[in-house]
């Protein structure tokens, strides 16, 4: 099981694109220090955006705001762009159809705004490798 830092960083993969976009910046330019640990990210991320569970989530209200992330994502393009950063990073596909319940957490995203979108990344405390 992730910890709460990591999960934080798996949804806003998932689901804040300017994080993502930064991703796909230093993954461009070869700045990353662990590719396993970015890739096992990128795969619970895209797991995120998988059918929501019937059980084993923590809330309903956490299981609303998943539901309203993934659909606003859907905008962004978010389900493809993960697909192919996981592909040029060699991941095989995931096999699961299903958010696991534990990965259901009432979590916010940093305010999606026109500053953020520009490359000045609000940045959390809760970052891992990437």
């Amino acid at each position: 099981m992730f910890s709460r830092a990591k999960l934080q960083t798996c949804y806003e993969l998932a689901f804040y694109p300017p994080r993502l976009n930064g991703v796909w910046r230093r993954l461009q330019t070869g700045n990353v220090p662990d590719t396993d640990e970015l890739g096992e990210l990128l795969d619970a991320a895209l797991l995120l955006h998988q059918a929501l569970p019937s059980e084993g989530y923590a809330s309903q209200r956490a299981l609303t705001r998943l539901a309203l992330y993934q659909a606003k994502a859907r905008a962004f393009g978010t389900v493809r762009f993960l697909e192919n950063l996981r592909r040029w990073l060699g991941r095989r596909p995931l096999g699961q159809t299903v958010v696991p319940g534990w990965m259901v957490r009432d979590i916010g995203l940093p305010a999606l705004s026109h500053k953020t979108c520009r490359g000045r990344l609000h940045e959390n405390g809760a970052q891992a490798a990437i």
